[in-house]
């Protein structure tokens, strides 16, 4: 029997799943109001300072980019975690007045195997509603060679924010309130099977229209336990699949091995909630040099076109160790963040269980776990994967790209990886091994703010893709 054909469920012709997905977002909605209500009520308020009648763009930092460290320690406990803002980037005005500043309008030019290349604009404002940097809003959209669509947009709040006596803010990155929802339709998404045995050849093709909202909470826990950070989300999607596009590849529907996991997947909604909680030592959550990382999290599907339910368990361990600088001389003592190279190392695994599409199987591949292959290129009830990566900077001090605008610094990366599918937890390690591995370039405009293109390798060929952030 086929892999595919492991986990048959029956077939039957389902409803557009609008109804179920504009419930799952009015829920949402409610739920999100509640959750910033009472996360506002447990942060205590920041005084606006007074804005000086003339704007200097470099206090708080130098002209060369560095900015010299300020005393968190007297200010907060555990100061690694909290980032500190100069007042030279928390220019005031409208979005126009801030422009390249606080609020941006960037071109987006991206490459991925599975989509092609891409380009767009991605319209951001950093200081949303003139927070003291405290909101974030940014809207996404892009179209690829392939033919994919996206439009997105994305917010998000800081709750623990607070402001230095001589200008500038802190900021802790742990404790958030987040919201987000958009419309994607990717005509090339590829199927090769379910399970270790598939292979390349196997691969078809399918559409995939989704649209989504999401909310999300997150914080770290009270006192002494605050080395805890919980999370709280929730998911509304709707996806109506269709013919796939891929040149020369045969569409899902038309495979006889998979055509009954296409046509139950065609037109489906799912309503997640999510939960998950991890002890968390770094000094970064978008960035670290340093410290360690480990918890888990589940995603339960709870409301389903069909009435089925399914969920997904995700577990994972980061370790983070500053290492000696080859390029560069470190930086100094007394600047906020120096130029630091890193070693990493990640696990994690994925599990689930009930009844999901297949699309939401677990699966290997693509821009963020084993990425020299195509994005879903192995997929399972059960996945596992695990990473090692040595970063480091080449050029510290960066460079200016116009007026006040800096590249921040420029670095790269190597990466080594190995992971495996199977039908359940049990079979995980018995399977053969998954590897790839690649080089990276780098590029930051602040710390919290990198920019990646990853050049993966396999036994399958070459996998490059771009896009912002670390993969782990």
């Amino acid at each position: 029997m086929p892999p595919a054909q492991r986990v048959p469920r029956s077939l039957r012709k389902r409803p557009r799943p609008m109804a179920l997905l504009l419930l799952i977002v009015r829920t949402a909605l409610v739920l999100g109001v509640a959750s910033i209500a009472v996360a506002e009520d447990s942060e205590p308020q920041p005084s606006t300072p007074e804005v000086e009648s003339v704007y200097d763009p470099y206090r708080g930092m130098d002209k060369d980019g560095r900015i010299p460290e300020v005393d968190k320690a007297s200010l907060v406990d555990h100061p690694e975690r909290w980032r500190y803002i100069p007042e030279g980037r928390i220019k005031p005005g409208n979005y126009f007045q801030r422009f390249l500043v606080s609020s941006f309008a960037i071109p987006l030019f991206f490459h991925n195997a599975d989509v092609g290349t891409g380009v767009g604009v991605a319209l951001t404002d950093i200081d949303f509603r003139q927070q003291r940097r405290r909101e974030f809003l940014g809207g996404f959209f892009s179209y690829t060679t392939e033919g994919q669509q996206s439009y997105v947009l994305r917010w998000r709040r800081w709750l623990k924010h607070m402001e230095v006596p001589d200008g500038g803010v802190l900021q802790e990155e742990r404790s958030y309130l987040s919201a987000g929802g958009g419309y994607r339709k990717t005509l090339t998404r590829r199927f090769f099977g379910i399970g270790p045995a598939t292979n390349e050849d196997d691969e078809t093709s399918y559409t995939d229209e989704v649209g989504f909202l999401d909310l999300g909470l997150s914080h770290s826990l009270p006192g002494a336990l605050d080395d805890f950070v919980w999370e709280l989300g929730l998911r509304g999607e709707g996806h109506w699949l269709d013919h796939g596009r891929v040149d020369g590849q045969p569409s899902m529907e038309n495979v006889p091995d998979f055509a009954f996991l296409f046509d139950e997947s065609e037109q489906v909604a799912l309503g997640w909630l999510g939960a998950g909680l991890r002890y968390d030592t770094r000094d970064s959550q978008r960035n670290a040099y340093s410290g360690t990382a480990v918890g888990g999290s589940i995603d339960a599907a709870l409301a389903q076109t069909d009435g089925d339910v399914g969920a997904t368990y995700f577990i994972f361990a980061d370790q983070v160790f500053t290492v000696w600088s080859l390029f560069h001389d470190g930086g100094t003592k007394d600047e906020e963040n120096p130029p630091t190279d890193t070693l990493a190392f990640h696990f994690e695994s994925r599990l689930s269980s009930g009844d999901l599409p297949f699309f939401a199987r677990p699966t290997l591949g693509g821009s963020e776990i084993q990425r020299g292959y195509i994005e879903g290129r192995w997929r399972d009830d059960a996945v596992w994967t695990a990473a090692t990566e040595y970063r480091f900077w080449l050029l510290p001090r960066g460079f200016t790209v116009w007026r006040h605008i800096r590249v921040e610094r420029l670095g790269a990366a190597v990466f080594y990886e190995i992971g495996g599918v199977g039908e359940n937890g049990s079979a995980l390690f018995h399977e053969s091994l998954i590897q790839s591995y690649g080089v990276s370039a780098r590029v930051t405009v602040e710390r919290a703010a990198l920019f990646r293109a990853d050049f993966g390798f396999s036994d399958e060929g070459f996998n490059f893709s771009a896009g912002f952030g670390l993969s782990f």
